[in-house]
Formats: C-alpha cells, structure tokens, sequence
C-alpha cells in the first residue's frame, strides 16, 4: 500500500518540478546514482529504472535491490544516531579542531584507542608517511571508504591532513556519523618528516614495468569489487576487493613479494596502508592501477559488461 500511495503521489506531479537528490554518484545508498544535484521530475520520468508507470511493487523492489552491496557497517549505526540524537556540529567541530604538538601528537598515536587517518592524496601518502596511519584520501570516496574500513563509528581518530584541509576532514567525516576525530597534528606530514621520525613509503611502479614483474611470476592483486574484476582483469590476477582485505590477509604470504591494483591508484593506496598496517613490506603499487595498466597493452580478459555492482 505505502508503494503505491507514494506512486500515485509522485506521477501525477508537474514535469517542470525539481528534484534534489539526497546521494549522489558511487554512494553506497543505492545505484546508478546520477552525479548531477539537480533534474527535472519529467527527465527522471523519462530515465530513472524505478519509475516505469508499470511497475510492480514487486518489481520495483527487485529492480532497486538487485546487484547491491551488503550495506557498510555503519548504516545500521547510523540510523540509531538518526533516532536516539547526536551532538551538534559545533561540539564535534570543537572536539576534533584542535591543533596538536608533535609531542601531543606522538603520545596520541601510541594509544591503542587512536586511529592514525591521513587524507592527503595517494601519491603522496606513498612518498611518505606516519607507521600505522591509514590513508583515504580526501579526493575520491572519501566517507563511503570510510564507512567500510572503520568498524567503530565512535572511533577516536586524529587527523594527517595538508595544511587548511582539517576542517573539511572533520566535517566529511561527521557526515558519515564518524563524530570523535580528537585533533590533527599541526602543520600535517611535514611537521613529523621535518622532525627526523620514523616514516614509511609505498614502492610503487608504472604500468609499462608491470609486465616485466609478471614475467617474474609475481603475483598481482587486484582490490577492485567483484563485479569490475569480472568486467575485466590482468590474466592469472588475484581478486580480494578493497572491502574484504581485512578479513582475508591470511590469503597473502608474507615473504613473498606482490603488486597491487585498483582502478586508478586511490583503492590500492588505501589497501597498500592497510596492509602495512599489518607487517606487509614486499610489495608493490601500480601508479594509476588498471586504466594504466590496459593503456600499456598487458594481457587481459575479454571485455564482459558488468550486469552486477557487487
């Protein structure tokens, strides 16, 4: 009954009337999002898959559920915040803009409770980094990605950002309900590499190498989802998407060198952080991941359409 009164409430709407969507492109809240912020109701009439006038709540339910995700971990959590109140952005903005010493810092990131976040940009993070911090960048899915990889939504998080982006970090990351950010280290990267700490790097290759490390037998893993693996993929790769890495480490030997893959590089950077976040040293990263790497001409499968997101 709810599917057909909202139906019946929509349809006979004005064409000229105007949409705001609430998500947009690559959300985990649905699927063939539009990047657009703004449409017609006629246009979504004309090409949004869940309002034929014909459709079927049955249909329609099949349709919008197909090929989905399993949600990420934080939905259901966010939907209790959603219920039970959360705290005002200017609390969360007060707690988690503060700028920290490098010795406030360093006590800081030794806490088992303290997650390290950078969210500078992959080639970057791979130049140099904090030991244990783990990177998403700010420039891509930045709260989907962290949505998946951070279990905890009252995680305590402290911040590695560039210089005049920690606000935005704070406030990208409380829209995903992740409220507890508890600072930044003042002055970013620079400030602990200027220093003359410890900091760790990603090695990392161009497309045009790869090949002479496959010949070597090494193997490549490719942390795309499924349904991009499917799609296409360097002959003999390994598929362990992004999402699913955590939990399948013991499926990587830790002697033995590798290479990672992505799409563009951003994913595989996110992967590379994790993984040294678990004692993983001998391996590698492709700069600009699988459009390089089909650009160079490497061995692939057959092109096949995605008919899944999964």
């Amino acid at each position: 009954m709810l599917f057909h009164s909202l139906r019946n409430k929509i349809m006979p709407l004005s064409d000229e009337l105007i949409v705001y969507p609430n998500h947009g492109a690559g959300s985990a809240c649905g699927k063939m999002m539009s990047k657009e912020t703004t449409d017609t109701l006629g246009n979504q009439k004309k090409t949004n898959y869940a309002l034929r006038p014909d459709m079927t709540e049955d249909e329609f339910v099949k349709e919008l559920l197909t090929g989905l995700t399993t949600p990420p971990g934080y939905f259901p959590k966010n939907v209790l915040m959603n219920i039970q109140g959360y705290e005002s952005l200017d609390t969360i903005m007060e707690r988690g803009n503060k700028a920290l010493s490098l010795d406030e810092f360093e006590k800081l990131s030794t806490s088992l409770e303290v997650l390290l976040l950078d969210t500078r940009r992959a080639e970057d993070f791979a130049k140099g980094f904090i030991p244990n911090s783990l990177n998403i960048g700010l420039e891509s899915n930045f709260a989907m990605w962290v949505g998946e990889l951070i279990p905890n939504i009252k995680q305590k998080i402290v911040l590695i950002t560039y210089p005049g982006k920690e606000e935005e970090s704070i406030i990208r990351l409380s829209r995903v309900g992740y409220d507890y950010a508890i600072g930044y280290l003042e002055g970013g990267f620079e400030t602990w590499k200027n220093s003359g700490m410890l900091i760790d790097t990603v090695n990392r290759i161009t497309a045009d190498h790869l090949e002479n490390e496959l010949e070597k037998n090494i193997p490549l893993i490719d942390v795309r989802k499924k349904s991009e693996f499917n799609a296409e993929h360097v002959l003999d790769a390994i598929n362990i998407p992004l999402n699913e890495l955590a939990n399948r480490l013991n499926e990587i030997p830790k002697g033995k060198p590798f290479i990672l893959n992505c799409a563009g590089g951003y994913r595989s950077m996110i992967a590379a952080s994790i993984l040294k976040q678990n004692g993983f040293t001998n391996f590698k990263d492709v700069i600009g991941g699988f459009n390089a790497i089909k650009n160079e001409g490497i061995p692939t499968t057959e092109f096949v359409c995605p008919s899944t997101l999964l």
